[in-house]
């Protein structure tokens, strides 16, 4: 059973926007922070930005901060990335994940987080 689910990847070029959406099949989604994190070809996987239960309170990178914005819609279940000003090193798979514990602001930690989604690609060309 598919838990949490992106889609919204692809290629763009440099300078370019993309929208990531995660789409949550967990019965607890309104209570838990939300985190994206992606991973690189031959890079370990890194955080790129989080979000806690309510959406009131937001976090980010800094390799990402002023370019990219996390939001989330309880009543949809879902959390986006919006992805402004795309770069070739921000291509990777791009991953949702959902924290371990309820009504927290999350981490940039992935061993915190116990619910992953399957990743989606994002390509951006030079």
């Amino acid at each position: 059973q598919v838990q949490l689910a992106e889609s919204g990847g692809g290629l763009v070029q440099a300078g370019g926007s993309l929208r990531l959406s995660c789409a949550a099949s967990i019965r607890t989604f309104s209570r838990r922070a939300m985190g994206w994190f992606r991973q690189a070809p031959g890079k370990e996987r890194e955080f790129v930005a989080r979000i806690n239960w309510s959406g009131g309170s937001t976090y980010y990178a800094d390799s990402v901060k002023g370019r990219f914005t996390i939001s989330r819609d309880n009543a949809k279940n879902t959390v986006y990335l919006q992805m402004n000003s795309l770069k070739p090193e921000d291509t990777a798979v791009y991953y949702c994940a959902a924290h371990n514990s309820p009504y927290t602001s999350g981490s940039g930690y992935d061993y915190d987080y116990d619910y992953w989604g399957q990743g989606t690609q994002v390509t951006v060309s030079s």
